[in-house]
C-alpha cells in the first residue's frame, strides 16, 4: 500500500466525527439563532453555514491553521497565532468553545502519544497559550505529516459536519436535508480554498449576527449546547 493511501486513510480518521474533538458540545452560535427564530429551516441554515465559512473560516480559522502548520514545532510562533485568534474572537462563548475544543483535541493526541500536544498543553497550563482549535489542528496535523492542503480540507469538513450535526440535534434539518446542504456548500469551500491565505496580522472574522447571538446565548436559561 502506498504512503499516499495511508495518509488519506489517516486523514479520514482524524477528520471523522467519531474522532473525539469535543465539537459535539458546541453549537457554533446556531442554538441562539434557532431560539430567536432567525434560523428556522434549511434555507436559513444554508445562510448560517455560508456566513460561518465566508465570515470566519475563510479569513480567521483557515489562515490560523495554515500558518500554524508552517510553524510546526516552533511553539513560540504557534503561541503568537494562538493569541491572535484569541484577540479576534469577540464573544466569550466563542472563545471558550474554541479553546475547549482545542483542549479536547490536544488531550486526545497526547493520549495517542503526541509529545508536541503534551508540551503545548503544559504551555497552556502555564498561561503561555490559549489552545484555539484551528491553531492546534495546524500544529498537530503538521506533526502527523498531513500536507497543508489536506489539513485545510480536514478543517472544512470537520466544521461543516459539526455544524450540520448541531442543526440535526436542534431539529432545523433532517439527515437527508443536511446531506443536500453539505453537497451544496462544497463549491463554497472550493472557492474559498482558491483564494490566497492572508498574513497573520490580517486575520479577521466578521459574523456580527452570529457573534451577537452567541453573546445573548451566554445568559439563556435553557440551552442544549455549551456555546
Amino acid at each position: 500500500m502506498s504512503s499516499d493511501v495511508l495518509v488519506d486513510l489517516s486523514a479520514f480518521q482524524h477528520a471523522d466525527t467519531m474522532f473525539p474533538s469535543g465539537a459535539v458540545s458546541f453549537s457554533f452560535g446556531l442554538e441562539a439563532l434557532v431560539n430567536a427564530g432567525i434560523v428556522a429551516g434549511p434555507d436559513d441554515l444554508a445562510g448560517f453555514l455560508t456566513a460561518q465559512l465566508r465570515g470566519r473560516w475563510a479569513d480567521l480559522d483557515r489562515p490560523a491553521l495554515w500558518h500554524a502548520h508552517r510553524a510546526g514545532a516552533d511553539l513560540d510562533a504557534v503561541g503568537r497565532l494562538d493569541r491572535l485568534v484569541e484577540a479576534q474572537t469577540l464573544g466569550a462563548e466563542q472563545r471558550l468553545g474554541s479553546t475547549r475544543m482545542g483542549a479536547a483535541f490536544l488531550g486526545v493526541h497526547a493520549k495517542l502519544g503526541s509529545s508536541l500536544a503534551e508540551t503545548y498543553r503544559r504551555r497552556i497550563a502555564e498561561g503561555r497559550g490559549c489552545g484555539h482549535l484551528p491553531v492546534m489542528q495546524g500544529m498537530v496535523w503538521q506533526a502527523l505529516s498531513f500536507p497543508h492542503e489536506r489539513a485545510l480540507l480536514m478543517s472544512a469538513h470537520g466544521l461543516l459536519t459539526g455544524m450540520l450535526g448541531t442543526a440535526i440535534r436542534l431539529s432545523v434539518a433532517g439527515y437527508v436535508e443536511s446531506q443536500r446542504l453539505h453537497a451544496a456548500l462544497l463549491p463554497v469551500v472550493a472557492e474559498i480554498l482558491e483564494t490566497p491565505i492572508c498574513a497573520p496580522n490580517e486575520m479577521r472574522g466578521f459574523c456580527p449576527q452570529i457573534e451577537i447571538a452567541s453573546m445573548i446565548h451566554e445568559t439563556d436559561d435553557a440551552r442544549l449546547f455549551m456555546n
